[in-house]
């Protein structure tokens, strides 16, 4: 009897030892990225028909049967679908804040309104030397700021391209370190000591992965991770094959597309969607603000050429050259060649009735209005995704939260636990010292 104590006494101190063992683990790691709280499994120790020492039952004591993790598939899973949203959102916001700023900052509207300002001051007094200069002055600051505006916006699609790049070689960086990771769990021959580990290092790749794209994941049998890209229809990104590669193509206007073996990557989450959203909005931007620049280029120069300037030229000579925001220029050098009256006008001519038509012309065409209206739809899209991204931070923080509370490592627990723990522990020994004393005094009889 005494020796049936001890075995079961010692198999309580292992498993007691090795629940201190993980709870020492478990409050080591409680700022570790990624990591998940750990415990014991523990299985009774008995069996029958071997010589009952109580009815039919032999105890024989308690066993550990592996290391759990807490934590749970599908907590993770809205961890990894709502930050990839939010990673999406937060992406595009940052990204439209900065084509935003290209074309506000660039004082594109303001030189406009000068531009237009400074004509009706020179219908007041055709032939005055200062107030042409003061146009002419204007119509340059006015090329300079969409100038300033075009190379802005350059850079603004510079980044966002060049972002985006890099996150695809982080992206399929970690697919290939998964795709090692899946190797080194499946060839895990020591489950017990080494799963959980093993285990929190891919859920971390795919809670990084998430950040990129969205994607989903299929865990088989062994532990090892399947995944697909895009979406629950999406292309095999991770296969019990190993990793496959995405690609990027940069298009003429900016834009950018992804592509995974030969075939396009449509993405709706995470930072390349973001990217790529924002680079299709600069893109269209870019557009419009050349569009705006040749159509008021093309105004002012077709006014021209129906005017005479104050030396009598005719037709004047035209004010811009270029196209697009870049390539505008001005080409006049001198306020004189202003056209401000008719083509039948002689030369010192105090008629205005062509830069009148030029103010008209410029105001039919909608110059400032449409510019304006550019850079309102811009800020709208900031604020309106703005507050988008607010909403889906505020998810995905829940989430985590979620998560954080099964997974996460809670110190007031693990130090009751180291207790309780010590005390099994030392319960153990005292049954051990017992025994050994009733195995003594039996000896002695």
């Amino acid at each position: 009897m005494s020796t049936d104590m001890i075995t079961i006494a010692a198999s309580g101190t292992r498993a007691a030892r090795a629940m201190l063992d993980v709870t020492a683990q478990n409050i080591a790691n409680a700022n570790t990225t990624g990591y998940v709280r750990r415990s014991v499994n523990l299985s009774e120790l008995s069996s029958t028909g071997m010589g009952a020492s109580f009815g039919e039952v032999s105890q024989y004591g308690v066993r550990v049967t592996g290391i759990t993790r807490n934590v749970s598939a599908f907590l993770q899973s809205e961890v990894r679908r709502t930050g990839s949203d939010s990673a999406r959102a937060d992406t595009l916001v940052s990204g439209l804040t900065n084509v935003s700023d290209a074309l506000d900052q660039s004082n594109v509207y303001n030189s406009i309104s000068s531009f237009m300002a400074a004509a009706q001051k020179l219908t007041a007094n055709p032939t005055d030397s200062s107030l042409r200069a003061n146009l002419l002055e204007s119509a340059r600051t006015m090329a300079q700021s969409f100038n300033t505006a075009s190379k802005s916006l350059d850079a603004a699609t510079q980044g966002l391209q060049f972002s985006a790049d890099g996150n695809v070689t982080s992206l399929n960086d970690l697919a290939q370190s998964l795709a090692v990771l899946n190797t080194r769990i499946r060839a895990d021959n020591d489950p017990q000591s080494n799963h959980a580990t093993l285990l929190d290092e891919r859920d971390k790749i795919l809670q990084q992965m998430s950040e990129y794209a969205d994607i989903t994941t299929t865990v088989a049998s062994d532990n090892t991770v399947q995944v697909q890209i895009g979406g629950a229809t999406g292309q095999m990104l991770v296969d019990n094959n190993g990793a496959n590669t995405v690609s990027m193509a940069t298009a003429a206007d900016g834009t950018i597309t992804y592509a995974l073996g030969g075939k396009t990557l449509t993405l709706s989450g995470g930072s390349l969607a973001g990217q790529q959203q924002a680079l299709t909005t600069a893109a269209s931007a870019r557009a419009k603000l050349d569009t705006i620049a040749d159509t008021l280029m093309e105004t002012v120069n077709d006014q021209q050429a129906a005017g005479v300037d104050l030396n009598g030229n005719t037709p004047a000579a035209a004010m811009f050259s270029g196209s697009g925001a870049g390539g505008m220029t001005i080409a006049m050098t001198s306020g004189d060649s202003i056209a401000t009256a008719p083509n039948t006008a002689l030369a010192g001519s105090k008629d205005v009735s062509n830069l009148t038509a030029l103010q008209s012309a410029l105001s039919d065409a909608n110059i400032a209005g449409d510019t304006n209206d550019l850079l309102f739809s811009l800020s709208a899209a900031v604020a309106s995704n703005t507050t988008t991204r607010d909403a889906l931070s505020s998810i995905a923080s829940n989430a985590k939260a979620a998560l954080s509370e099964e997974a996460g490592v809670d110190l007031d627990t693990e130090a009751a636990n180291l207790v309780r723990y010590q005390q099994a522990f030392q319960a153990s020994g005292k049954v051990i010292q017992i025994a050994s004393s009733l195995f003594d005094q039996l000896l002695n009889l």
